[in-house]
């Protein structure tokens, strides 16, 4: 059986952090044949998806071999791990992988649930389990939130990693300046949440598969900090799911098996939904080092028992 995996050229990735090349190393270990490409790689000839793709072997990281000019649907399963931003190279990718879907090829996640998930606005189907919630571009809308709850965090729709992630008070110097400049001058919208103090104890990433929780890890801020985020400085430390977070977990999963998201990664702050990762979730590393479990392992199997 053949994975293709769509992601970032193989020199920009780190093994020893990176849940793609983990996961990679899981499907061969799996004996799986284990296959490479970028999104640049992607071509469709009239209805026909191909692929300039290599053949790997991730372990140890890595040995490619020629790049092959191949159709899609010689593969079994397409991984699409390009790590954000969902720019419009983002975008076109997964439009020529729903080429690669009709053609009978399991891609993981669901092209156009990629498109549609945007992972700030995705989560506001689930607001019962989120902590108070707005989406504006509205600068007296995101004023008036701020009034109400005093303390706010506000993030663009279209950040990753933390980037761009701000915390202000309703009383704060300049807040309809800072407002302004968020939105563009009211041309975008950004999501604002309530702070949420128990932040300062970490937040939860979760990682599902196919709807079920296989593994998590608490990232707690650096000090000075109240992102968590690993890529600015968060410490990741072992966890154990509440029963909270088991429940919001299990409000997620049909939805996420209905629209093809196999892969997930949940952010949970005192047991409130913050965001859902659809694009090119991480942690398995990091739980795999933490909690002394083979997580890359285990998802595979799941998704050989599904095929």
């Amino acid at each position: 059986m053949r994975h293709l995996f769509v992601l970032d050229p193989l020199d920009r990735i780190n093994p020893a952090k990176d849940s793609t090349a983990a996961l990679m190393q899981a499907a061969s270990r799996a004996a799986l044949e284990v296959w490479a490409c970028t999104p640049a790689d992607l071509i469709a000839l009239g209805d026909e998806p191909l692929a300039m793709a290599m053949p790997v072997q991730p372990e140890p990281w890595i040995t490619a071999g020629e790049p092959e000019r191949l159709p899609l649907a010689t593969f079994q399963v397409i991984w699409m791990r390009k790590d954000p931003p969902v720019d419009e190279a983002y975008l076109y990718a997964t439009h020529l992988l729903d080429v690669a879907e009709r053609a009978g090829v399991r891609v993981l996640n669901r092209p156009d649930s990629l498109r549609t998930w945007n992972e700030k606005l995705g989560a506001l189907r689930f607001s019962r389990w989120m902590a108070p919630t707005l989406v504006s571009g509205r600068v007296s809308e995101l004023k008036s939130f701020a009034q109400a709850h005093s303390d706010i965090v506000l993030k663009p729709l279209g950040g990753r990693a933390g980037l761009g992630v701000i915390r202000v008070s309703s009383q704060a110097p300049g807040l309809k300046a800072l407002l302004e400049l968020v939105t563009e001058q009211e041309r975008l919208p950004v999501m604002a949440q309530c702070f949420l103090p128990s932040v300062s104890e970490g937040d939860k990433r979760i990682l599902l598969v196919d709807g079920e929780p296989l593994g998590a890890i608490n990232r707690r801020p650096a000090a000075g900090e109240f992102r968590s985020n690993l890529a600015v400085g968060g410490q990741a430390e072992a966890t154990e799911l509440t029963e909270r977070e088991r429940q919001i977990c299990a409000a997620l999963a049909p939805a996420l098996r209905a629209e093809g998201l196999f892969f997930v990664g949940i952010d949970v702050i005192g047991g409130m939904l913050s965001e859902i990762n659809v694009t090119s979730p991480t942690g398995i590393r990091e739980v795999e080092r933490l909690m002394d479990q083979p997580l890359a392992d285990q998802v595979i199997a799941c998704l050989r028992d599904l095929l």
